[in-house]
């Protein structure tokens, strides 16, 4: 089974007025990393996607979103 991983940390971020730098400061990354992550280019950790949903006050389902790709 292969699961797709999206996610809405851009939009969240907007909502709290941050940029990727402060995000990656909050969560103790470099700012690339979240890029790669907004962009789906970085498989994180499930302790970094907490302390990325923690930072944008949010839960793990709000912030990442799994589906299963089509067959």
């Amino acid at each position: 089974m292969k699961v797709i991983l999206e996610n809405r940390i851009k939009e969240l971020r907007a909502r709290h007025n941050l940029t990727q730098e402060q995000l990656a400061d909050i969560v103790d990354v470099r700012r690339e990393t979240i890029g790669h992550i907004e962009k789906g280019r970085y498989n994180l950790s499930l302790i970094l996607a907490y302390k990325i949903s923690r930072a944008l006050e949010s839960n793990i389902e709000e912030v990442f979103i799994f589906r299963e790709a089509d067959k």
